[in-house]
């Protein structure tokens, strides 16, 4: 009994040193798509939503920048839904086609989402090419 004792005082120290030699190690940052951004900002904003709104805001600056230099007065066509469009509207009809698809995707058959990616894809250049 006197031996385990004297075994359990010479560890204890040891162990409580080893913990305290790990607090000064500085911990590995690792990515992650849902941590935010700027953790004290009112809105949650990860990465994978400033992608998403980045790349929103860069589509819509293209077609704006093709319609004021490029095609002055927006080009305009009848697609096979019978409507006129111009890119703007082609823009809006592949966005929000997106958002259903995706939506229908995850209430269906949950994750992971590529194969809803890819079917929006297949979705935006279906609304440029035909709509």
């Amino acid at each position: 009994m006197k031996h385990l004792l004297s075994t359990l005082f010479i560890l204890l120290p040891s162990t409580a040193l080893a913990q305290w030699a790990s607090v000064s190690e500085p911990k590995e940052e690792v990515f992650s798509w849902t941590a935010p951004l700027w953790p004290s900002f009112w809105m949650a904003w990860t990465p994978a939503t400033f992608a998403l709104f980045c790349g929103i805001f860069g589509a819509i600056a293209l077609i704006g920048l093709l319609e004021g230099f490029k095609l002055r007065d927006g080009l305009e066509r009848r697609g096979i839904l019978g409507l006129t469009t111009t890119l703007g509207d082609r823009l809006f009809i592949s966005l929000l086609g997106s958002a259903y698809i995706f939506l229908a995707w995850l209430g269906l058959a949950g994750q992971p989402v590529w194969w809803p990616l890819a079917i929006s894809m297949g979705w935006m250049v279906f609304c440029f090419w035909k709509v």
